[in-house]
C-alpha cells in the first residue's frame, strides 16, 4: 500500500516544483511564472512566513503541494493544493488536504477551511469532496485569467464536522 505523507518542502524539491509548473493547468497557481531553478527555490523559500505549505510525498516521492493560509483572526484558513500530472486521479491530493485538514484543526487550532475551484475544473471538485470540504455556492466571475472571466465554487470544512 502506498504510503502519502507531509513534510516540509526543501530546497532539494525545487527540481519537483519546476517540472510541476510546467503543466498548463498549473502554471497559474503561483503568483510568478515558474520557469527556472531559481524560480523554483524562490517558490519554495516564498511558504516562509505565508503560512504552512508541505510537500506531499508518495513512498518518499514528492507528488504534489497542500497548504494552509490567510489564517485570519477567526481561526479560518485558505486551503491550496496540486499534484503533479502523473500522480492525478488516485486519491492523492484528497487524501494529502484531508491530512492538512486534520494537521490545521488538531495542530494549529484553526476551526473553519475554504477552498475553492473554477466550475470548469470537476476533479479539484472531486478531491474537495472526498476531503471532506462541503459545496458553499458559486461565486460569479470571481477570477479573472487569460482575459476571461471565471466562476468560482467555494467549499468549507469545519473542524466540527465529521471524518472525511
Amino acid at each position: 500500500m502506498a504510503q502519502i505523507r507531509l513534510r516540509k518542502w526543501r530546497e532539494d524539491d525545487a527540481p519537483v516544483v519546476l517540472r510541476a509548473f510546467r503543466a498548463p493547468d498549473l502554471r497559474r497557481q503561483s503568483s510568478w511564472p515558474v520557469v527556472t531553478p531559481q524560480d523554483a527555490v524562490g517558490w519554495i523559500a516564498s511558504w516562509e512566513g505565508a503560512g504552512h505549505a508541505f510537500a506531499v510525498t508518495l513512498d518518499g516521492r514528492v507528488v504534489g503541494n497542500v497548504a494552509v493560509t490567510r489564517i485570519d483572526d477567526h481561526d479560518t484558513g485558505w486551503v491550496s493544493y496540486w499534484t503533479v500530472p502523473e500522480a492525478r486521479g488516485r486519491g492523492i491530493a484528497a487524501s494529502a488536504t484531508d491530512e492538512l485538514a486534520r494537521w490545521a484543526f488538531g495542530e494549529r487550532g484553526l476551526h473553519r477551511l475554504e477552498l475553492s475551484h473554477r466550475l470548469d475544473n470537476p476533479a479539484s471538485c472531486r478531491v474537495a469532496i472526498k476531503a471532506g470540504f462541503l459545496p458553499q455556492g458559486v461565486e460569479r466571475g470571481k477570477l479573472h485569467h487569460d482575459g476571461a472571466r471565471h466562476d468560482i465554487e467555494r467549499h468549507t470544512r469545519l473542524a466540527t464536522d465529521p471524518p472525511a
